[in-house]
């Protein structure tokens, strides 16, 4: 049984240095065993190869993730020229080969990267946890189906070289939700009159929280869950009376001083919950999160 008690008293985030090798939801249920408690989330799935970033939402923070998955996030990947693969990364097999120019310098790679910094779009690849009819796409690309995919808009915040040798070149991408850096990676490839694959891919942030700040799945602890309140810190905070919390826990609108489009509500250093602008300054509950 778990312990009711603990699950009460600790909410919010735990940040995780995922290694490569278990899926993102092999880690969501080793911390769920660890932490005996049986809700908890993560925000931004990983690939099973990447390794980095992973945040967790734990109990009743597992109503944040919406809040937080809209949040910008940096990779840093190496992507090999000269070869493509069915699933874009280094554990799929290869599919075309090409041989790579000897003449490919800093100042082209340079240059076509920064050519992809802006809105732009990007088709999502089979090989991902999307669903089509409730089946995950990447079971569809096992079966040898490929079903046609939507364009997405994703925003690319800066895309910088790092290193370029032997036909790998490292860089490191701040992007939008949504952004497949293995398809990315393809692009890139395919602008340097090249094709390509991800050998290795690692996630070092989301929003502010750092991979520096992160530790291995195994020592997850409730002493180091984020609160709540930090976790939303990107988010307007408005501390509200002990009056109005009774009506905010009844769902009732409240008129708030604010122009944001959501923001938090706190009492007595506690997460309340998330209240949307409709109009004026009238606010209306969009998620409670009081236990």
């Amino acid at each position: 049984m778990f312990s009711m008690e603990s699950v009460k008293q600790k909410s919010g985030i735990l940040l995780i240095d995922k290694r490569p090798g278990p899926t993102s939801r092999q880690v969501v249920n080793r911390v769920s065993y660890l932490l005996k408690t049986k809700k908890v989330g993560h925000i931004g799935t990983l690939d099973p190869f990447a390794s980095g970033l992973l945040i967790l939402t734990v109990n009743h923070a597992t109503k944040t993730g919406t809040y937080l998955e809209n949040l910008d996030k940096t990779y840093i990947a190496k992507l090999k020229l000269g070869e493509k693969t069915d699933t874009g990364d280094f554990t799929g097999e290869v599919i075309e080969k090409c041989e790579v120019d000897k003449k490919l310098d800093l100042e082209k790679i340079s240059a076509v990267l920064t050519s992809f910094v802006g809105k732009r779009t990007q088709i999502p690849p089979m090989y991902s946890a999307l669903k089509r009819e409730g089946k995950p796409l990447y079971k569809y690309a096992r079966e040898g189906v490929i079903l046609e995919r939507e364009p997405r808009e994703i925003t690319i915040y800066s895309l910088r070289l790092l290193s370029y040798q032997d036909g790998v070149l490292e860089f490191e991408a701040k992007v939008s939700k949504g952004t497949y850096i293995r398809t990315l990676g393809e692009d890139i490839a395919h602008e340097l009159g090249s094709v390509g694959h991800l050998s290795d891919l690692r996630r070092t942030a989301i929003g502010t929280f750092r991979v520096e700040d992160a530790f291995s799945c195994e020592d997850a602890t409730y002493e180091r869950v984020i609160d709540i309140i930090k976790a939303l810190s990107h988010l307007s905070h408005i501390e509200i009376s002990k009056e109005q919390v009774v009506d905010v826990k009844n769902g009732k609108p409240q008129t708030l001083d604010s122009e944001e489009p959501l923001v938090l509500l706190i009492h007595d250093n506690k997460a309340i919950a998330l209240y949307e602008k409709r109009e004026n300054r009238l606010y209306y509950c969009r998620r409670g999160l009081f236990e």
